[in-house]
């Protein structure tokens, strides 16, 4: 048998023996390289902090499994607010993502029983109790088995004491990725567990022995831009972020309860608070709230408000299908159609996407809100809906857009009323102010600012170009109403006006016909009383004269004729 060292190295003056085992070499390589990585690390600076996490990719390289380098790499990544790595580097412990892969995996039978073993006896439980299981026998003296299974459960916990760094890291990373109740489940186990831990340590530490620098190096933490802090102050800090959580969640779970229920503008309240709230909130969550309120603003028939939301969600997340389908859905109602078949068309190509890739968009730890199994469905729905839009717009109805429903008005509403809704409108969606909830905003990645920024401003702009389009057509429509009215008002007023000088007519010639009829009547009576009267008179002369000459005869019979004028005249008198 030939020597194979000898024929390989001929020039070699040592032996076979001699030469070190690669693992050794390795080792040796790997600790260098941890060494300078964390050297680079106290300095805290970004830069050198990028140059220890290309030293520990190096290191795990070689070293897969070297539990020092992964901690390393992963709180580097913590400080560099690269929080995406994080996720991607430890998505094996995101509960979420463990129970649908667990769904996933026994529904379908793609993966092999070896493979299935082999991720189990890697991946860490996250919510593994202590506590033995009631099967378990009791121990016993001298029984090997019972031993064997205790010294075994004392190496697993020591396992899961070395690697809750990953429960603290992660439940961070989940919390700047939007991923609130997994980041709660990490980030309440990993406090538990450090707080056992710190217990069990201290309780066997003496004054003399006490110092800050028996602390492993699982105990500090890079958080936030601030330097590595010890486990009392790295709990505190940990405190403080599962109580912002749990505020979070329990007004996003009032919110949700309020909008289930049909209580738009309670939900609409809640979801103003996490939104419009003094703390910022991560990005996805935000992205999420603004997609329920949207959804809450529609039902209470508040278009503009609806769409502004939508308009912030897509700004924030792209590629959310549920804020898409919604903003499309408003255009439609308000008869905007060109734009709903713009979003739809988005819409179309997003599922198209999926289907090409056999994947939602996004990374796996991406929180969805819709399954791969629906997308076909959907997309077939979708390609009906995009062909009755074309129909409608090539038959023309494209400039008959409801602007009354955008804005919120009723049909024949005043101009106070109309000037009051576009005063508030513009005052809450002017381009320059809807931007600003991007200053509330935790991002999980900085470089992505800009462009949320520039999405933001366009699409604001666009809505806010429309409802100034929806004040114009509707002032047009009610000063066009106004000068209708007043015509009408007028050609009223002319109308009584000449009716009243007519009537005035008719009764001036009624009171002269009356006062001819009177006058002639009048004629005709004192004619006829005239006559009657010298008639009357005539007649009462007659009778007085006879009566007077027949006294006077009687007075002559009785004197006689032969007496003096003088004589007779007394006579008469008596």
């Amino acid at each position: 048998m030939v020597d194979l060292c000898a024929s390989t190295m001929p020039s070699s003056p040592s032996s076979c023996t001699d030469k070190k085992p690669w693992y050794l070499t390795n080792k040796k390589i790997v600790d260098k390289y941890v060494k300078d990585a964390r050297y680079l690390i106290t300095t805290q600076e970004p830069s050198e902090l990028a140059a220890a996490v290309n030293l520990l990719d190096a290191a795990l390289t070689l070293s897969p499994k070297s539990e020092t380098a992964l901690e390393l790499k992963a709180r580097s990544l913590l400080y560099l607010r690269r929080y995406k790595d994080v996720a991607d580097m430890l998505q094996d412990y995101i509960p979420s993502l463990k129970m649908s892969s667990s769904d996933e995996c026994s529904s379908s039978s793609l993966s092999s029983d070896n493979s299935s073993q082999h991720s189990s006896k890697e991946k860490v439980k996250l919510l593994s109790g202590d506590s033995p299981s009631r099967d378990e026998p009791s121990f016993k003296c001298f029984s090997v088995s019972d031993l064997k299974k205790k010294v075994m459960a004392g190496l697993w916990r020591n396992c899961e004491k070395h690697g809750q760094w990953r429960y603290l890291v992660l439940g961070q990373a989940c919390c700047y990725l939007g991923l609130m109740e997994d980041a709660m489940v990490l980030l309440q186990t990993g406090k538990r567990m450090a707080s056992a831990a710190f217990r069990r340590e201290s309780v066997c530490w003496t004054d003399d022995s006490f110092s800050l620098s028996k602390f492993p190096v699982s105990g500090e933490v890079i958080i936030n831009n601030q330097p590595p802090m010890q486990p009392k102050t790295e709990l505190e800090h940990i405190s403080q972020l599962i109580s912002h959580i749990k505020l979070l969640l329990r007004r996003k779970t009032s919110a949700m309860a309020a909008l289930d229920a049909g209580l738009y503008a309670e939900a609409v309240r809640h979801f103003s608070k996490i939104v419009d709230g003094r703390r910022g909130a991560p990005q996805g969550f935000l992205a999420e709230c603004y997609m329920h309120r949207a959804s809450a603003y529609r039902s209470a028939g508040r278009i503009a408000e609806s769409l502004a939301d939508c308009n912030r969600a897509l700004a924030l997340n792209p590629s959310c299908i549920d804020a898409l389908g919604t903003r499309a859905a408003l255009f439609e109602t308000i008869r905007c159609l060109p734009d709903s078949l713009h979003d739809l068309e988005h819409l179309k190509l997003l599922y198209n996407t999926i289907l090409r890739d056999r994947k939602l968009p996004g990374p796996a730890w991406k929180r969805q809100y819709v399954h791969y199994r629906e997308i076909p469905g959907r997309l077939c729905t979708l390609a009906t809906k995009l062909q009755a839009l074309k129909q409608r717009v090539a038959s023309g109805e494209t400039g008959n857009v409801d602007y009354y429903a955008l804005i919120g008005l009723r049909r024949g509403c005043s101009r106070s009323e109309l000037e009051r809704a576009h005063l508030l409108l513009t005052l809450r969606h002017k381009p320059d102010k809807s931007i600003t909830f991007v200053d509330r905003c935790q991002f999980s990645d900085e470089q992505d600012v800009d462009s949320i920024r520039d999405r933001a401003k366009m699409s604001s702009l666009l809505l806010y170009r429309l409802i100034q389009r929806g004040y114009t057509s509707i002032m047009t429509m009610i000063l066009d109403e106004e000068l209708t009215d007043k015509q009408r008002k007028k050609t009223c007023a002319t109308l009584q006006a000449t009716a009243a000088i007519q009537q005035q007519v008719n009764q001036v010639r009624k009171d002269q016909a009356e006062l001819i009829n009177a006058a002639s009547m009048n004629m005709v009576n004192s004619k006829n009383t005239s006559s009657a009267a010298a008639v009357a008179a005539s007649s009462v002369f007659q009778g007085v004269f006879c009566r007077d000459l027949a006294a006077v005869g009687n007075l002559l019979s009785q004197t006689g004729f032969n007496l003096p004028i003088a004589v007779k005249y007394e006579a008469l008198s008596c």
